[in-house]
């Protein structure tokens, strides 16, 4: 028998499936369609760790048993390519951010096919391809049609150095995410969608999907959603109401200070009557240096100052109270104003001990001067007045009732989730489609002039005073417009990396097709997407954003179903050897084809299939690594031991169909790592009885195949079988032999388990007493006793009642 060598078997095979495409899927066919879906990948210039193939490995395995059970499956792989990343390293390096997506995407292919991986290299997506973003900017045309895209001035975090303004979620502790530098408050003129309009039916929708639940329960916390009231509180001598939202209305009573954003239109209004106006502003200055996280870091020093000169009164017992300004309160959340209640919230609480305000306890059972606050969920109230005595669901409901017939609040329903901020002012993204006339306004392009394509220029480096580089073309710019044909000038905003990503699950099913971003007959076959695996980390901003715009094409009639994807599940990251997440700067970043060139590719993906639960982080093992090479050349080596004959040895068949069951059921619920296990036990099963019939072994290897696709097909071909393995059939088993035969029954004694006693699993009460008897375990308890009762349920358990 030659030596295993998978740097030979493995380009081979992976030669054979780039010429004979066996794992193109089909838009017409009779079989049952199975749409398995990974998070396609940002091609940055450092390529794939080896974090990257765990995900794709564990949806290829799936995919590849889901076509031996009979599915036309699509399994699709594309390229997440527009950003910041690859524009920064542009500017950086002096090389066009196109050639720099054409190099990272060449490599990072490279590294997939090296893996093995059965993705449908005929579907391969780019979402920087003119053909791609032409249909980006169609649904972002069906957006502005809805009324569901808008320009507004917003304060939004800058990044001093992209010269960029990012999400809350791009911020880390103040600075940005991608660069590291100082991350300030701006005022930008920027376009948004009203994904707050779809914020009740993203959550109600989830109830019906097969979503591990940890990633509905980030969905529907980061959604926020808060039943409760809008309260009106007068400002004192003025016409003006500071408008609050709070869930609480029973503690209005407890309600002794009030803080607005220091952004609030409420302080340049009254300027003049402000006595510490000087303070205000220093104080205004040093918050717009903050970003949302740190303004609402629960963890931090308290900072406020009080407006002096100013007053609200509380509307539930006309008393004056305080109005202070601090960064926690923000302008784009709400109304930019709270009442605060510190006998009941930690935060107001903290604020009011610094400053010296109010505290007043409206609900009994706890002691406000100490962190563990009165449980408020359900006490009773007290020091309300009229509420006084009440649970607090039914204060909730007067005080309700209360404000709305006195004309000072209303019922109301309040989301944390924000609309999405949706412009960038740069030059790597798809240009917006939209034009502005000084007649007619913002008008679309016309649909037959898609894509609006992103111009070539030399210059693409953040302007100064942070517009995009594309205000800088005029030739681009100026234009006419589509109504009126007066003069018009192009948006140079370009839209966010999340764009091409939120629907590029539908463009994998048609795309080639140039009249629509797919056919009405595709889109019916493949879609929902059945599974659809990535990282807990796009489990908020990435999946609400896909499911929101599947949503509006649904509601203007482009697909059939309300939901993108009828699975989801998340897997944990793989950390380096010192238990840290694998990056440059820690110097623990393993690269997947180093693996590949010492180990081989299957190798690799039966390690990480192998080191633990899928959906738990677990850090890299080269001594694992080489446990599964091992692993692999005892497989290998089964052929030494290979008899002539058909059909099962009998010796073995019971553990054989075991497997079959065991791997099967395995690799539909992400335990990979017991699968995989089990057919370890079965290879030494195999070498301890130390000889093996084809069927044996021919069925060992189909189901190590979607683990290890290189050496069963190799194995396979020596075994001189009919075509090749990916074109064979999933084995299934025989429930009767899966059955043990011989089975461990516990015996009880007075409800006490005293001993086990070996049985057939036929085995009748009488025989299973004698044996119970017999055990000198057991006897001791019996002994000298009354057996009262016998208590035997069959193949469970055995129960001897004595006195």
């Amino acid at each position: 028998m030659r030596e295993y060598t998978p740097g030979k078997i493995e380009k081979k095979w992976q030669q054979i499936w780039d010429e004979e495409e066996p794992f193109k899927a089909l838009n017409n066919s009779e079989k049952e369609k199975f749409y398995a879906l990974v998070e396609f990948p940002y091609p940055s210039g450092e390529g794939l760790h080896v974090g990257h193939p765990r995900p794709y490995t564990a949806l290829d395995i799936v995919s590849r048993k889901r076509r031996l059970q009979g599915y036309n499956v699509l399994f699709p792989m594309g390229w997440d390519a527009f950003g910041l990343p690859t524009e920064n390293f542009a500017i950086k390096h002096k090389i066009h951010p196109a050639t720099v997506t054409k190099n990272n995407i060449k490599r990072f292919k490279a590294q997939l096919k090296s893996i093995g991986f059965s993705f449908d290299w005929s579907r391969e997506i780019n979402t920087t391809d003119p053909q791609y973003y032409k249909w980006t900017q169609w649904i972002f045309l069906k957006l502005f049609e809805k009324g569901l895209a808008y320009k507004n001035e917003m304060p939004i975090n800058w990044c001093t150095s992209c010269k960029v303004g990012l999400a809350n979620e791009e911020v880390v502790q103040g600075s940005c995410e991608r660069c590291g530098s100082e991350v300030i408050r701006k005022v930008k003129n920027q376009w948004m969608l009203k994904i707050t309009k779809y914020a009740d039916r993203l959550i109600e929708d989830l109830e019906d999907l097969d979503y591990i639940e940890r990633v509905k329960a980030q969905q529907i916390n980061w959604i926020g959603k808060s039943v409760g009231a809008e309260i009106d509180f007068q400002i004192e001598n003025k016409d003006d109401k500071l408008r609050v939202f709070t869930t609480r209305p029973d503690t209005l009573f407890g309600s002794s200070y009030m803080v607005i954003s220091a952004e609030h239109p409420l302080i340049e209004k009254y300027r003049d009557e402000i006595e510490n106006l000087d303070d205000i502003k220093i104080y205004q200055e040093e918050v717009s240096k903050k970003s949302d996280f740190e303004r609402t870091e629960l963890s931090k020093e308290k900072t406020g100052i009080e407006i002096k000169g100013l007053k609200a009164i509380n509307p539930a017992n006309k008393q004056e109270i305080p109005i202070w300004i601090s960064d926690y309160v923000l302008m784009t959340y709400g109304t930019g104003a709270i009442m605060s209640v510190p006998g009941h919230d930690t935060r107001d609480y903290e604020f009011a001990k610094k400053f010296n305000l109010p505290i007043i306890e409206v609900i009994k059972g706890g002691n406000i001067e100490k962190e563990a606050f009165t449980d408020i969920e359900n006490g009773t109230i007290i020091n309300s007045d009229f509420l006084d005595g009440m649970d607090v669901k039914k204060g909730q409901e007067y005080m309700i009732n209360w404000l709305e017939e006195n004309g000072l609040g209303e019922k109301k329903i309040n989301f944390k989730l924000r609309d999405w901020v949706f412009s960038r002012q740069r030059y790597w993204g798809e240009p917006i489609p939209l034009v502005h006339c000084d007649e007619c306004g913002w008008v679309p392009v016309p649909e037959e002039d898609l894509p609006v394509v992103l111009p070539e220029v030399e210059n693409y480096e953040p302007t100064a005073n942070g517009e995009s580089p594309l205000a800088n073309i005029t030739q681009w710019v100026n234009t006419t417009c589509p109504k009126c044909g007066g003069k018009a000038k192009r948006e140079t905003d370009t839209m966010p990396q999340w764009a091409g990503s939120s629907w590029y699950y539908l463009r994998y099913i048609d795309p080639h097709n140039n009249e629509a971003l797919a056919s009405d007959k595709a889109l019916k076959y493949w879609m929902p997407v059945d599974w659809y695996n990535g990282g807990m980390e796009h489990t908020t901003l990435h999946l609400l954003y896909s499911r929101f715009w599947h949503k509006v094409l649904y509601d203007v009639g482009v697909v059939e179903e309300k939901e993108p994807y009828k699975k989801r599940t998340s897997h944990g990251m793989i950390l380096g050897d010192n238990n840290e997440k694998m990056s440059k700067s820690r110097g623990n970043v393993i690269n997947p084809d180093d693996i590949v060139n010492e180990y081989g590719a299957d190798t690799l993906r039966t390690y990480e299939m192998f080191i633990g639960d899928f959906e738990k982080s677990v850090p890299w093992s080269e001594n694992g690594v080489r446990g599964c090479r091992r692993f692999l050349e005892r497989v290998w080596k089964l052929q030494e031991i290979l008899v002539d004959g058909e059909g099962y040895t009998k010796e073995l068949e019971s553990s054989i169909h075991k497997t079959i069951k065991k791997v099967s059921e395995d690799f539909e619920h992400l335990k990979f790592n017991t699968g995989i296990a089990a057919l370890m036990s079965l290879s030494n099963e195999f070498n301890d009885y130390g000889k093996i019939t084809k069927t044996d072994l021919k069925t060992f290897i189909i189901l190590l195949n979607p683990v290890a696709p290189h050496i069963t097909e190799e194995m396979w071909e020596n075994l001189g079988l009919k075509d090749y393995l990916h074109n064979s059939i999933w084995p299934e088993y025989d429930k009767e032999k899966t059955l043990d035969k011989i089975i461990n029954i516990p015996v009880q004694v007075n409800g006490k388990v005293r001993g086990t006693i070996e049985v057939d699993v036929d085995a009748t009460k009488e025989i299973v007493i004698e044996k119970a008897k017999e055990d000198e375990n057991i006897r001791k308890f019996l002994d000298g006793k009354n057996i009262i009762k016998e208590i035997f349920i069959p193949g469970k358990i055995f129960n001897i009642v004595v006195k």
